[in-house]
């Protein structure tokens, strides 16, 4: 059987080709490697790389050059392929990635908590996110050319996004709330019936979560308060020990599902979480920080509990800061986002989790109306069953439905595509269409004056 080459061994040889600005050979890198590899040991694992898209071989004079894959035009590139099919597409690195992840535990090595990681990671030096990929995303999350408070824009779109970030980050943790049902709980306050105590308290914790963003926008930064005091609103109630909200673990904690060993010693807990406050407070672009913290927060598992709804909640502190648009996680596949942070968790790498993070963003900034372009072709899925959508939404305006009510309804009618993704899919999409009607669209619903009207009273 050949010898299983581990990561680390592979990232050696990937970074001594990453340090040079051309392409090099062989023998150059060769001799860049701290710990010298025979030859053909050396042979083997280029080709490797350059299967896995990781490497590039170029044909040359005296024989083959490698060079790391431009990270900038492969960031542009991946951007504008996600922009024109509007749907998330993986890149071969992220494909990788999952095909790694996806694989029965068994065959997956236990790994544990590396400080590298985020020891070698240097503010405004390193970057998760190439500048052109900064860029974009700076384009679409603008909001105002004016400077403004902080929070301003966030308040401005603040009772849409409580809706949406809570169902949103609630549903990516396997609640199973619809977006009708989240709207009622925060609204009126009536739970769902035959869904758990548990369920209600993540989406009210949430708004909680949002709330503190949104009243605290002047003060609120990547400092202890902020984030401990994010935790203790996400995590009130739900953790058989309250004096465990918004404290960091002393403990040990494993993480179904993974091969991934979280740090244990609660002093190195202590020192890896202020590192990764003093990194994030020094990083200047807002989109990096906001990425950064989506990965290094739930890679160190610093509570007890509810370490990745604190990443997500974390992550729009910026936006809010900045006035840009806030990141809501609309439409993000649960599997995606699970798979990009296994991704994270078991090799360190981050392709699978940027995709997720940036295709997150754009159909964020075009839900809040901040994209000052085009996002492409329309949606093939909405576009596919149109017809299916105006009769579900105009059955619930025509029956003068209220929430409650409408939510089975939506639930039932999608329930009889074939595919469970497919009807979770048109479900949300036409509870957001129902959210979001008003005098002015009705009529595309085939629906009268007179009965909007008579649905409009039922539905407030």
């Amino acid at each position: 059987m050949p010898k299983q080459v581990s990561d680390e061994e592979m990232s050696a040889v990937l970074d001594a080709v990453a340090g040079c600005h051309a392409a090099v050979s062989l023998e150059e890198i060769a001799g860049r490697l701290a710990h010298p590899l025979p030859r053909r040991t050396l042979q083997r694992r280029l080709a490797a790389l350059v299967e896995l898209d990781r490497l590039v071989a170029l044909s040359a004079r005296g024989g083959r050059r490698y060079r790391v894959e431009d990270p900038e035009v492969a960031a542009s590139a991946a951007l504008r392929e996600t922009s024109e099919r509007g749907e998330l597409s993986l890149s071969a690195a992220a494909k990788e990635i999952r095909r790694n992840v996806m694989r029965p535990l068994s065959a997956r090595r236990p790994v544990g908590y590396q400080a590298a990681f985020l020891g070698n990671y240097r503010p405004n030096v390193s970057a998760y996110l190439a500048p052109p990929l900064r860029r974009k995303l700076a384009a679409l999350g603008k909001t105002t050319g004016e400077p403004l408070p902080a929070g301003t824009y966030f308040r401005k779109v603040m009772d849409r996004l409580l809706i949406d970030l809570s169902w949103n980050s609630s549903r990516l943790e396997g609640n199973t709330y619809s977006l009708l049902e989240t709207q009622r709980l925060l609204e009126l306050g009536e739970t769902a019936e035959g869904k758990g105590a548990a369920e209600a308290q993540m989406i009210l914790n949430h708004k909680a979560a949002i709330e503190l963003l949104s009243h605290q926008a002047d003060e609120i930064g990547f400092n202890r308060h902020t984030l401990c005091n994010l935790h203790a609103q996400l995590s009130d109630n739900l953790l058989p020990d309250p004096a465990a909200c918004g404290r960091l673990r002393s403990h040990a904690v494993a993480i179904s599902g993974t091969v991934f060993h979280p740090l244990e010693v609660p002093q190195a807990i202590e020192a890896r979480f202020e590192q990764i406050l003093a990194t994030a407070t020094a990083i200047e672009d807002a989109f990096e920080q906001a990425f950064f913290v989506m990965v290094q927060l739930p890679y160190l598992q610093p509570f007890e509990d509810v370490n990745k709804r604190v990443s997500r909640l974390a992550a729009n502190i910026p936006l809010v800061r900045h006035n840009l648009s806030p990141l809501s996680f609309v439409d993000v596949p649960q599997a995606d986002y699970a798979s990009g942070l296994l991704g994270v968790y078991e090799l360190t790498r981050v392709d699978y989790l940027r995709e997720v993070f940036v295709w997150a963003y754009e159909r964020s900034c075009a839900r809040y109306s901040a994209v000052r372009q085009s996002l492409g072709e329309p949606d093939p899925f909405r576009l596919r069953h149109r017809q299916l959508l105006i009769d579900m939404v105009g059955e619930v305006v025509r029956g003068g439905m209220d929430k409650k009510i409408a939510a089975a309804f939506v639930r039932g009618q999608a329930a009889k595509l074939p595919e469970t993704p497919d009807s979770d899919r048109l479900a949300a999409m036409a509870e957001t269409e129902l959210t979001s009607l008003h005098e002015g669209n009705f009529a595309r619903y085939r629906v009268r004056p007179a009965e909007f009207a008579a649905w409009k009273r039922k539905w407030k």
